[in-house]
C-alpha cells in the first residue's frame, strides 16, 4: 500500500467527525459541501470521518487532504482500494450506466481505459481545436449587447455542442438538435442539488423506472442504441474522426470489440463528466479574473505572445475553485492512514478542495495568483482536480485544450464587464460546484 503516515499506538477504527445525525449530514453535504469540509477540518484537522453522504448504505466517509497520503490512496493497489466499488450503485449507475469506466474496476477498468485513451491525446486531440472554435465562434455571435446574460450557460451550450459532434459525431442538422434537446432536459433533471440526498435520489431518481429522469434517460438511450446501430454499418466508419466510430473500431487484446452496451454507457460518460465540469472551470476563471483587474490585465498583455499565463490561470482557478470536490475510493482491506486503521467498507474521500488550500504547499491559498504556476508549480498530488493514479480522468487532456481555446476567444474579441459576481459562492449542481451568479456579464455594444 505506501501507508506509513500512521503514528505509534494506531487506532483502529474511524477518524472523529461530527456528532450530528446522518441525515443532516447529508443535507449539509447538499446545500453546502465547501462550508461543511471546511468546518470538519477547522474542528478535526486534516482527516476526520462523515456519515450518510452520497449513498444510500450508510457508508462513513473519511476524508483527508495531505497530499503524500492521496497520493498514496490514488495508486494504491487496485484489490485494496477500489473506485468503482465506492461510487454507490444508486447514484453513479442510474445515470452513468453499469459498464462506465467510472464503475469498473481491475481488468475490465482497464481494459476500458485502453480502449478509451487513443482519441484524447496527441495529433488525435487536436484535430478538435476548428471544431471547438466553431462551435464558440458560432454561440459568441449570438451574445447580446449591453444586456446581462450568463456565461456559465452559454459554456455549457458550447461543451454540449462540442461533445455531440466530436465525441457522439452528430452533424449539424435535425439529429443534432434533437439530441440537443433531450440530453439538455437530462442534465437540467439531474442538476438539482436534491439529487445528491440518498433519500430522494432512491425515491425519485433515475433508478425507479416511473420516474420522469428515468423515461428522458431511455429516450436518451434509445437514440444512442440508434446511432450505435448506423455507425457500426457505416461503411466509412474507419475514416470517421468522431470518438465513437473510434471506439467503434478499437479492439482489447483478445481481439473483441465494445457491446453496444459498453458504448452506450462510455459515451454517456463522456457526455456527463465533460460537459458539465469543464463550462463550470470556465465559469470559475471569467469570475476569478473580473474580480481581479490585475490578472485580467495580465493575461490580455500575455495572450499575443501565447498561453503560458493563461495555463497558469486555468490551474490556478481549478486550485482554487475545483468543479468537483472528491475523489474516492472503497477499503476491500483495512488501511492504516494517519494514525488510524481503517475497516473494509468505508470509503476514503481525497479532500480536493482542503488539499489544493494547504498554506503549506501555497502560501496565501486563498488568494487568486496565477503566477504560482508560472515559474515554480506544486508536486502532482498538490493539484488534482481530475484525480490522480490510473483513474485520472481520461479527458483531462481535451479539457485543458477545450478550455484555452474558449477562454482566448472570450477575452481576445470581448471586454466583459461583471454584474452582481460573487467569486466566492457555490451553487451545486449535481456533484458539481460551480458560481452560484454563473458569471453573469454584459458586453459592450
Amino acid at each position: 500500500m505506501g501507508f506509513h503516515a500512521s503514528v505509534n499506538g494506531v487506532v483502529d477504527g474511524l477518524p472523529p467527525g461530527p456528532t450530528r445525525p446522518p441525515w443532516f449530514q447529508a443535507l449539509g453535504w447538499a446545500l453546502r459541501p465547501t462550508a461543511l469540509l471546511r468546518e470538519c477540518e477547522r474542528e478535526f484537522g486534516e482527516i476526520f470521518t462523515l456519515r450518510g453522504l452520497v449513498r444510500t448504505d450508510g457508508m462513513p466517509y473519511v476524508f483527508v487532504s495531505r497530499p503524500e497520503v492521496i497520493k498514496a490512496i490514488a495508486t494504491a493497489d487496485r484489490d485494496v482500494l477500489r473506485a468503482g466499488a465506492a461510487r454507490g450503485s444508486d447514484l453513479f449507475e442510474p445515470v452513468f450506466g453499469p459498464s462506465s469506466i467510472l464503475l469498473l474496476d481491475g481488468a475490465k477498468h482497464l481494459r476500458q481505459r485502453k480502449l478509451m485513451l487513443p482519441p484524447f491525446h496527441g495529433e488525435r486531440m487536436k484535430s478538435y481545436g476548428e471544431l471547438i472554435t466553431t462551435e464558440t465562434e458560432r454561440r459568441m455571435a449570438a451574445w447580446p449587447r449591453d444586456e446581462p446574460f450568463a456565461l456559465q450557460e452559454e459554456f455549457q451550450h458550447i461543451t454540449l455542442d462540442v461533445i455531440l459532434r466530436a465525441v457522439f459525431g452528430f452533424d449539424t442538422g435535425p439529429a443534432l438538435a434533437e439530441a440537443r434537446e433531450h440530453i439538455q432536459r437530462w442534465l437540467h433533471m439531474l442538476a438539482s442539488p436534491a439529487a445528491m440526498v440518498p433519500f430522494i435520489r432512491e425515491n425519485f431518481g433515475p433508478g425507479r423506472a416511473w420516474s420522469p429522469l428515468a423515461r428522458t434517460r431511455d429516450r436518451i438511450y434509445a437514440s444512442l442504441y440508434a446511432l450505435i446501430a448506423e455507425r457500426r454499418t457505416d461503411p466509412h466508419v474507419d475514416e470517421r474522426d468522431d470518438v465513437l466510430s473510434m471506439l467503434i473500431g478499437a479492439r482489447d487484446e483478445n481481439g473483441e470489440p465494445m457491446t453496444d452496451d459498453e458504448l452506450r454507457d462510455e459515451l454517456m460518460t463522456l457526455l456527463l463528466a465533460g460537459h458539465e465540469t469543464t463550462a463550470t472551470a470556465m465559469a470559475w476563471a471569467v469570475e476569478l479574473l473580473l474580480a481581479h483587474p490585475d490578472k485580467l490585465d495580465a493575461l490580455r498583455a500575455d495572450l499575443p505572445h501565447g498561453d503560458e499565463y493563461l495555463n497558469a490561470v486555468i490551474h490556478e482557478t481549478m486550485r482554487l475553485r475545483p468543479p468537483i470536490p472528491l475523489f474516492d475510493r472503497m477499503v476491500c482491506e483495512p488501511v492504516e492512514i494517519l494514525g488510524y486503521r481503517i475497516p473494509v467498507g468505508t470509503v476514503l474521500a481525497c479532500n480536493i478542495v482542503s488539499a489544493q488550500r494547504r498554506e503549506d504547499v501555497y502560501p496565501r491559498a486563498l488568494e487568486f495568483l496565477p503566477e504560482r504556476f508560472l515559474d515554480d508549480p506544486p508536486e502532482t498530488y498538490a493539484w488534482i482536480p481530475f484525480g490522480g493514479g490510473v483513474r485520472r480522468c481520461l479527458g483531462a487532456a481535451f479539457a485543458m485544450y477545450e478550455m484555452r481555446i474558449v477562454l482566448r476567444m472570450l477575452f481576445e474579441r470581448t471586454e466583459p464587464r461583471a454584474v452582481d459576481l460573487q467569486p466566492s459562492h457555490y451553487s451545486r449542481r449535481a456533484i458539481v460546484l460551480g458560481p452560484r451568479s454563473q458569471a453573469r456579464v454584459t458586453l459592450a455594444a
